[in-house]
């Protein structure tokens, strides 16, 4: 069905529905009751639960019931006509702030972050996020403040960006090569800075940095 032949929105539900796809075109999947809540200043999911049925009643979007982050849209403005878009996420657990730069404490936070369904593989109890701090992994298009998405392997492959952990105190993030002599070289992304030569028997890796999540204003 075009949109053409749909009923006829009111102004808030236009609103309402440029705002989902806005939402699923910059984050890949839809937004939750509560974040379309808290863009409109409703206090209740009530208020949006109505509007979204008005949507789907009038054709504009599908939803499966009783399921976080489940909006459809039958035909929107990110390329499909009438094929429908479903743009899953999962919750991962966001487990504390890895440096960039200079190692940190990776500090355990009771969060979740939803991620995009295609940016994990495998099952997502091997994944988590960190929140990044520093730049020296800018060369790789990691930024202060971005959130990383860590897929649990203790044996990487050479090269591999790293989530390392020294002397079981200190977490950063790098990209990990070996060295002669029972050495590992922690590389940063920013020729600004020096990379950091570690016994290997010292560092402990976490986990594979597989993608990053960034947040625009």
């Amino acid at each position: 069905m075009s949109e053409q032949n749909k009923a006829p929105l009111t102004p808030r539900q236009r609103e309402m529905l440029d705002f989902i796809e806005g939402f699923c075109r910059f984050r890949r999947y839809a937004p939750s009751l509560e974040e379309i809540a808290q863009h409109f200043g409703y206090r209740s999911v009530a208020t949006v639960h109505e509007h979204l049925t008005n949507l789907e009643c009038k054709g504009y979007i599908r939803r499966t019931h009783y399921q976080r982050r489940s909006i459809e849209l039958t035909n929107s403005l990110l390329g499909t006509e009438d094929v429908g878009i479903r743009l899953g996420a999962v919750e991962l657990p966001l487990r504390g702030t890895v440096a960039a730069g200079e190692p940190i404490e990776a500090i355990a936070e009771r969060e979740t972050i939803a991620v995009p369904e295609d940016m994990i593989s495998g099952s997502r109890d091997e994944h988590y996020v960190l929140r990044v701090r520093g730049d020296s992994m800018i060369n790789e298009q990691i930024r202060d403040g971005d959130h990383v998405i860590v897929r649990v392997r203790r044996i990487p492959r050479e090269g591999d960006m790293v989530i390392a952990l020294i002397d079981n105190e200190t977490a950063t993030m790098k990209k990990l090569y070996r060295e002669e002599d029972g050495y590992v070289r922690l590389q940063p992304a920013n020729p600004a800075l020096a990379p950091m030569i570690v016994q290997a028997h010292r560092v402990r890796v976490q986990g594979i940095v597989v993608g990053v999540l960034r947040r625009y204003g």
